[in-house]
C-alpha cells in the first residue's frame, strides 16, 4: 500500500499532538521526579512511563492496528506492540529522551516520535517542550522548525563550528573525540534525538553517538535527511530500512552531518 500524502499528514499531524501533550506533562513534573537505575548506562523515572503512555494512547484512537515500539517497556525492557494487519507501519517513540537531564531538573530533554514504513523512518517530529521548539518532517517534503523551513547548512569544519558528540565513553576518550573537542567548540545537550535534529537546523555541523536506540535517532534520521543531511554508520553505510519484527534494542553507530561535513567526519572515526 502506498501511503498519498494526506496520510502522511494526518500521521505528522497525530504525532504532533502526542508529542506536545507528553511534553506538557513531563514539563509539570520535572521539579518532582525520582529516578531509578535502569541498567548500567541508563535511568528511568516515573514521568517516562506515563508520557509513553499518553503518546500511544493518543495514537491509537486514529491508528489501532499500527505497531509500536518504545523504550519503555516492563522489567527494564523495551515496549513492542506488532501490528495488527499485514501492512508494516510502526511508531518508534522515546518519550523523554534526554533522561538523565530531566532527572535532576535540567529542562533539555525531548519527546520523539517517528513513523516507520518498510523500515524506514517517513514521518519524524522531535519537540523540546522547554523551549517549544517543535522539528517536524515528512520524507519527499520539507523539514520543520515550528512551521518554519530549516535545512543542514553548508558551513564546514572550524573553531566557530560545533559537534554535537556523546556525554560518556565507556573507556578512554577515543581519538576522534580529542580531534573534535581540539577542533571545534563541542556539544552535549544529553539528548541525541535535540542533537540530531540541530544538525537538521545548521546549528551544529555533525553529530556522533556511539549507543542510541532506534527511537533515539529514527524521527531525527527523516528530520535531518529531508533538511539535507546525510545520515549513515560510521563506515558511511545506511542504518536504513531495519527490520522493526527483529529489532530488541540494539545500539546503533550513528554519524549525521551536512554534505560538506560528512565526508570529513568520517576519516575521523577511520
Amino acid at each position: 500500500m502506498v501511503l498519498a500524502q494526506k496520510d502522511l499528514s494526518m500521521m505528522l499531524e497525530t504525532a504532533i499532538v502526542a508529542a506536545r501533550l507528553a511534553g506538557q506533562r513531563a514539563m509539570e513534573e520535572i521539579d518532582f521526579a525520582r529516578a531509578s537505575i535502569k541498567n548500567a548506562t541508563d535511568l528511568v523515572t516515573q514521568t517516562d512511563g506515563r508520557c509513553q503512555k499518553i503518546i500511544i494512547e493518543r495514537i491509537k484512537e486514529t491508528y489501532p492496528d499500527h505497531g509500536f515500539i518504545a523504550e519503555e517497556g516492563e522489567g527494564g525492557k523495551i515496549f513492542k506492540q506488532p501490528p495488527r494487519t499485514g501492512q508494516s507501519i510502526w511508531w518508534a517513540i522515546d518519550p523523554i529522551d534526554g533522561t538523565s537531564n530531566f532527572a535532576h531538573c535540567l529542562p533539555c530533554f525531548t519527546t520523539s516520535i517517528a513513523v516507520l514504513e518498510g523500515g524506514r523512518p517517513i514521518v519524524g517530529v522531535i519537540f523540546n517542550p522547554a523551549t517549544e521548539s517543535m522539528f517536524t518532517a515528512i520524507r519527499g517534503s520539507e523539514a520543520q522548525l515550528n512551521s518554519r523551513h530549516i535545512t543542514a547548512g553548508k558551513e564546514d569544519i572550524s573553531k566557530f563550528a560545533s559537534i554535537g558528540i556523546d556525554s560518556h565513553f565507556d573507556n578512554e576518550v577515543p581519538r576522534w573525540a580529542c580531534e573534535i573537542i581540539r577542533r571545534t567548540r563541542f556539544r552535549n545537550f544529553g539528548t541525541t534525538a535535540l542533537h540530531i535534529a540541530y544538525v537538521a537546523r545548521g546549528s551544529l555541523i555533525a553529530t556522533i553517538a556511539s549507543d542510541p536506540k532506534l527511537w533515539d535517532i529514527a524521527a531525527g534520521a527523516v528530520i535531518a535527511e529531508t533538511a539535507g543531511a546525510i545520515v549513515s554508520d560510521w563506515q558511511g553505510k545506511n542504518i536504513f530500512p531495519i527490520n522493526p519484527d527483529g529489532y530488541e534494542g540494539g545500539e546503533f553507530h550513528i554519524l549525521v552531518a551536512n554534505k560538506k561535513t560528512h565526508p570529513q567526519m568520517l576519516e575521523m572515526l577511520k
